[in-house]
């Protein structure tokens, strides 16, 4: 009879922090449906009440339990104060569901929802293995890895970044990347997008500002949307702001009506891309986006070449250190966001972005060189060092 191993699953706030604790979950199914596999996973998965994090989990198939966590900022607000008492409420939610769910190991990737559901398994002495996904260890990482069995990192510039007595604990994996990302058609995605025919010639541009859009990528595109068009088609996903607000897919649909039909034909908007988003990718000649640690991630396994536009300094300004981790070997084009916000942004991208599309060579070598920094056995890795914590824990507990 196989036996069971508890898996308890932590970490969100957004995507970056989500995508790779379900690659990692995937990774886990796939071992144990080997046929000399001697355990079977149950899985649990304790996050924010509010986030993002509960609608992907159960979509994955996971039970998914809710708690009360607040906010790691590393600047004044209000909502500090409120935060700080949603604190020991979920740490006090959390001893309650891992001492029901008994998990023989915890597998935390980072954000602020994680930081309950950690503290509540060290206080009861669980195995925990903490994954990093940026090049600079995040706050709430830094918080949890005092605690930690084990931490798993993203980059080897990401050890420099931990004191001597966290070093010991960590090993470098790479960042586990959505598997539907690979294996794209470029015929499909021309097709979804309804380019023509006559268009082939011409490079692909994705856009994109994660789910919720970045506005000022958004805006700043629109103002040379033209210019673009006469040189590339684009597919742009341009997020979905607050209810309350503008929507930015409005605007640019209506730039869009006042093209001409040709240009017309060359430019697709959208909110989201979902299940299309290998095949996009199969069809991009150029990623231009933020530069958080997933997107990055996926970008490099695919071997693409990109132009980042890092999010404005929070904390430690982690985005521009992941993006200069490419700039260095030559994959990525930075744009800082200051010179997008001036006066000449939209002519600054403009420029970048059409200097880069004259050059196919070139492209195709930084996306060469972003092949190199990719680790394509991230999730293998991970999967296997949360089974190993598991399984040490289960002998021990027997031979006690």
């Amino acid at each position: 009879m196989k036996k069971l191993l508890k898996i308890l699953v932590t970490g969100g706030g957004s995507s970056g922090h989500i995508s790779p604790a379900l690659a990692i979950v995937l990774t886990i199914d796939e071992m144990a449906a080997q046929p000399d596999c001697d355990w079977t996973p149950q899985y649990l998965y304790l996050g924010g009440k509010r986030g993002l994090e509960k609608s992907q989990a159960e979509a994955a198939g996971l039970r998914f339990v809710g708690v009360e966590t607040g906010k790691l900022r590393r600047y004044f607000s209000r909502e500090n104060f409120v935060d700080a008492l949603r604190v020991p409420v979920g740490v006090l939610q959390s001893l309650r569901e891992v001492k029901r769910f008994a998990p023989d190991v915890v597998l935390a990737t980072g954000g602020y929802v994680a930081v309950p559901p950690v503290l509540a398994a060290a206080t009861l002495r669980i195995p925990i293995l903490i994954h990093e996904q940026t090049t600079q260890i995040g706050l709430a990482n830094r918080i949890t890895g005092r605690f930690a069995t084990r931490i798993a990192l993203s980059w080897d510039e990401s050890l420099h970044d931990l004191t001597p007595s966290l070093r010991d604990k960590a090993f470098v994996a790479g960042n586990p990347v959505r598997p539907q990302i690979f294996n794209g058609d470029a015929i499909r995605a021309k097709n979804w997008a309804g380019f023509a025919d006559e268009d082939d010639d011409l490079p692909t541009i994705y856009v994109t500002g994660g789910s919720q859009g970045a506005r000022i990528l958004n805006r700043k595109t629109e103002r040379v949307l033209e210019e673009l068009l006469m040189h590339a088609k684009i597919v742009h996903q341009c997020g979905e702001q607050p209810a309350s607000g503008e929507q930015d897919f409005d605007v640019l649909q209506s730039a869009k009506q006042k093209l001409s039909s040709q240009l017309q034909r060359r430019y697709f908007v959208t909110r989201f891309v979902r299940d299309e988003i290998n095949d996009v990718f199969a069809l991009a000649d150029l990623i231009v986006s933020r530069a958080g640690a997933s997107t990055i991630n996926e970008v490099c396994a695919l071997g693409k070449a990109a132009l980042y536009i890092p999010l404005v300094p929070t904390g430690g300004d982690e985005q521009t250190k992941n993006a200069r981790v490419c700039n260095q070997i030559g994959a990525a084009v930075i744009v800082k966001q200051s010179d997008l916000s001036n006066e000449n942004g939209a002519q600054i991208l403009r420029d970048r972005v059409l200097e880069l599309l004259q050059d196919r060579a070139k492209l195709q070598k930084m996306g060469e060189s972003a092949k190199t920094l990719a680790k394509p056995d991230a999730a293998k890795i991970v999967a296997q060092a949360v089974i190993d914590l598991a399984t040490q824990r289960t002998l021990s507990v027997s031979d006690g």
